[in-house]
């Protein structure tokens, strides 16, 4: 059998680290908040190389409070990929402001020339996701965003590590967010989040809002919420992100090896990698038109698949509402065929082999 993702298998290769981790944690009770969360903040700005970073209680609250800190315009558009989670927008509606879709290019990031078409006088924001582990091209959009006086949420939520141009996903935008939910390549033990920028009242702001508007206790500069980093889920990240790069290369050459085993067949559609991007491969995602029957026979084989995701934001439910014709987008007519593969630091050459051997004996029929 091939897991879609072993969490087990990354666990048990790291065990004492988390034990002793979580012990300090344990013995220090320092539970929500803390000394060990404010450690992973640094860790994880120096990491990314970022001025500063704010753990929140998961990758949904951060974009909410990134959207709140930005004070944008009431009711004003932020423009979200039609391909993604639905975290990315809803985090706009609730906000308080309205979702705009936009298309995606061939790499399932968001393409810059619909980015431009979508842009109104009500436009006061863009949300680029770096989907599936690749970063978007930052450099265009954020010509885009000068040009029309446009703010820059990144949404990092599935690109821990990724590269644009050498410098890491999250430190091109105004603000950037990231979840560590933990199948996500740094992945917590439970819900965690964070927002990170170099902008310095921003991070004030945001500090503010995910503490009950408060810096000092009891004195409440505004009305904010709670939402903050456990210190357990700190500990946690603070051991993983050791390990991150080391994940990310296997996933890589996982990645690498499935394109150059199938890269002769017409079907499935593999994905491509953008130039001068370090793609982390957070999914590994695959077009067919069977896809259906295809994910059958993997699961026959005893390989395990997933699909990322199923029905476009635009065609949701929650979204019958919103009037704008989307019927034309490559991420509402591509729904149906999306197919996620194994991906992640638990796979051999053995388990790639075993994918790759039951797409070809489909292929073959």
């Amino acid at each position: 059998m091939v897991k879609f993702l072993d969490l087990k298998k990354q666990y048990l290769s790291i065990k004492g680290e988390i034990t002793n981790g979580i012990n300090s944690v344990i013995n220090d009770t320092a539970f929500a908040g803390g000394k060990y969360a404010k450690e992973f903040e640094e860790a994880y700005a120096a990491y990314i190389d970022v001025k500063h970073c704010i753990g929140v209680g998961n990758g949904t609250d951060a974009l909410e409070i990134a959207l709140e800190a930005l004070n944008l315009p009431k009711g004003s558009e932020v423009i979200v990929p039609a391909n993604s989670f639905i975290a990315s927008s809803e985090a706009v509606t609730r906000a308080g402001l309205k979702v705009r879709f936009c298309d995606h290019n061939e790499y399932y990031t968001m393409d810059t020339d619909d980015l431009e078409n979508q842009i109104n006088d009500n436009t006061s924001a863009i949300m680029p996701v770096h989907l599936y582990g690749q970063p978007c091209s930052m450099v265009k959009i954020l010509q885009i965003a000068k040009k029309h006086n446009l703010k820059v949420i990144e949404d990092c939520a599935q690109a821990h590590g990724a590269e644009y141009l050498g410098a890491k996903a999250g430190t091109l935008g105004d603000i950037a967010c990231f979840s560590f939910y933990p199948g996500k390549n740094l992945g917590a033990y439970g819900d965690a989040g964070a927002i990170v920028t170099n902008d310095d009242e921003l991070a004030e702001r945001c500090r503010l809002i995910a503490n009950h508007g408060s810096k000092v206790k009891y004195h409440h500069e505004i009305e904010g919420r709670n939402s903050r980093l456990d210190g357990i889920n700190a500990a946690v990240l603070l051991v993983k992100l050791f390990h991150l790069d080391k994940w990310n290369r296997i996933r890589h050459e996982a990645a690498n090896y499935y394109i150059n085993s199938l890269r002769d067949y017409e079907l499935p559609v593999l994905p491509l990698i953008m130039p001068n991007t370090y793609h982390v491969f957070h999914l590994f995602v695959v077009r067919h038109p069977q896809r259906d029957l295809l994910m059958e026979h993997l699961k026959i084989s005893g390989i395990e698949t997933g699909i990322h995701y199923p029905v476009s934001l635009p065609k949701l439910k929650a979204y019958e509402y919103i009037e704008q014709d989307t019927s034309y987008m490559k991420a509402v007519r591509y729904d149906s065929e999306l197919l996620s593969l194994p991906m992640g630091d638990h796979l051999t050459n053995s388990d790639c082999d075993l994918v790759i051997d039951s797409i070809r004996e489909f292929l073959d029929k």
